[in-house]
């Protein structure tokens, strides 16, 4: 154990503090159990250390990788009693899902270990949900989206800005400081803004094997799949990057690579759940909650940049960022008359040039417009809806 306590140390040390994700101020930080999930690359190993660093004594914390040498002879539990033993009251835990029967251990740590606080994170989202069977009723789960523009504008720019609620970006309230162009840095974030890491040299590159790590290896250990199925999510992928935004017909994407259409709802599903594409369904009354697919996406816009040979469509970007920054807060539907509502009001999402008439008659509608600095009565800017978290 004195070799994790020294490599903790050492990272803690390596923690900058200066700017911390907007999920730390919504988590609830003495329950006994937390777990943080979301897509890899979006920054939850920083946030832990930045709290840990922030908020609590070392000498009774102590931050471990579930991936680490160390559990190749040793138990989690055992770590867990031994540290309890001298006097541990934080333990916090990165990448879980790297940890065979990591459910079952912190359920008994859990139980065992009443005044022991537990933490930890999982970068592969589909295995949490997959071993949350045995903990539904102890941990308090969060989720961490990648940056949001106003974000990055803080992390890139030191530029520090709001969050604005829907009700006041709908009230054009949303305000930049009159010397910064927001065009111009908006186009930065979404080729290479989504996550934390975009100064770092070969961003794309980065992504690519975020992406191939989710699906060779993530997805797989979830649903149990062989390597021929695999390379079947591979080609899927393919597929979508290549169509974006579509509306799916399952039947006729089978047919392309050779699939039959209910292991294609199944793919996409996993695909959804690991932060690698995103869907719009349609909103539908009573039990269901949410109906059938509408449009499929990739799950931001730098993936979009990152994964397509060419340079995307502006009108699937745009969509796409829309979804990206508005579905942390709200529910986000589907409209039968334009392209995406919420909570009763119409978005009709489009570019400088884009008029009235896709929502001529509607109540609550509002036309978003791209590469326009300024809004009026119901034109807002597009990137006026990246301050919302």
């Amino acid at each position: 154990m004195e070799q994790l306590i020294e490599l903790f140390k050492r990272l803690l040390n390596l923690t900058d503090t200066t700017f911390v994700r907007y999920l730390h101020d919504r988590i609830d930080w003495s329950s006994r159990m937390i777990g943080i999930t979301g897509p890899r690359g979006v920054g939850k190993t920083t946030m832990l250390l930045q709290h840990i660093k922030r908020y609590l004594p070392v000498d009774n914390t102590l931050f471990v990788n579930a991936d680490d040498i160390y559990f190749a002879e040793h138990r989690l539990f055992d770590l867990a009693s031994e540290f309890y033993k001298y006097g541990g009251k934080h333990l916090y835990i990165d990448e879980i899902h790297k940890y065979q029967d990591w459910s079952k251990e912190l359920k008994m740590i859990y139980d065992y270990f009443p005044d022991l606080q537990v933490v930890f994170t999982g970068s592969s989202i589909l295995e949490i949900y997959k071993g949350n069977a045995d903990l539904s009723r102890r941990v308090l789960s969060y989720y961490l989206q990648g940056l949001s523009f106003r974000e990055y504008l803080a992390m890139a720019k030191n530029i520090y800005l709001p969050v604005y609620t829907l009700s006041e970006i709908l009230g054009l309230k949303v305000e930049m400081p009159e010397t910064e162009r927001p065009l111009a840095l908006f186009k930065e974030y979404i080729e290479k803004g989504y996550y934390p890491f975009f100064s770092d040299p070969g961003y794309e590159i980065r992504l690519r094997n975020i992406v191939n790590t989710t699906v060779e290896n993530d997805i797989p250990a979830y649903a149990n799949l062989n390597p021929a199925s695999t390379k079947k999510i591979r080609q899927l992928l393919y597929v979508i990057s290549k169509s974006v935004p579509f509306k799916p017909n399952f039947t006729k994407i089978g047919q392309m690579i050779d699939l039959h259409r209910n292991q294609v709802a199944d793919f996409m599903f996993y695909l959804e759940k690991a932060g690698i594409i995103a869907q719009s369904r349609e909103k539908t009354e009573g039990v269901r909650q949410l109906g059938k697919v509408e449009k499929t996406y990739m799950d931001n816009t730098n993936l979009a940049y990152a994964l397509s040979d060419n340079i995307p469509e502006i009108g699937n970007i745009r969509e796409t960022f829309f979804l990206s920054q508005m579905k942390i807060n709200n529910t986000v539907f589907s409209s039968d008359k334009a392209d995406f509502q919420i909570d009763g009001v119409t978005f009709e999402i489009g570019g400088p040039k884009k008029g009235q008439k896709q929502i001529q008659g509607m109540e609550n509608a509002y036309i978003v417009k791209d590469e326009i600095e300024y809004g009026f009565r119901n034109i807002i800017p597009l990137w006026h809806f990246g301050f919302n978290y």
